[in-house]
């Protein structure tokens, strides 16, 4: 066998195994159900099912899924958030490497908080600026915090 066909022979064995692999994770991580606005798909990482049970019992179940608060609004911004999440999610599970309980990141914050003055026209005299937070007051909303 020359050495040209060899190469190719391992990259296609390597594809292939990166592949396999990849298919099989994301089969596993039930992956394509992220890609929907279920809620319920939030909740396939056990350490979500806490916040996952406080969504589904607060009045916020009745007007809003966890992708209409957690992801920017515009399709293009919200799978880039969906994918960028999805991979520090994935990461962070995979190798327990996440603080127990959950924070929010900051660049997530501003999303929620965006999404917070755009449906509570009460808020919507605050500088949208403002270093205070909506969950600075209400911390319980959307999620118990332990």
């Amino acid at each position: 066998m020359k050495k040209q066909q060899l190469l190719w022979l391992l990259f296609g064995a390597a594809a292939g195994l990166l592949l396999g692999v990849g298919a099989f994770t994301i089969n596993f991580a039930k992956g394509f159900s992220y890609l929907s606005k279920d809620s319920a798909a939030c909740a396939n990482c056990h350490i979500m099912n806490e916040h996952y049970s406080a969504w589904s019992t607060s009045s916020h179940k009745a007007v809003a899924q966890c992708n209409d608060c957690h992801t920017p609004p515009g399709f293009i911004a919200k799978y880039v958030n969906k994918a960028s999440n999805g991979f520090w999610h994935s990461l962070a599970f995979t190798t327990g490497n996440y603080p127990d309980p959950i924070r929010i990141k900051a660049s997530n914050l501003e999303v929620t908080e965006t999404t917070c003055k755009g449906c509570h026209s009460l808020v919507q005299h605050y500088d949208q600026t403002s270093e205070v937070h909506c969950t600075r007051c209400h911390t319980g909303v959307g999620h118990r915090i332990r």
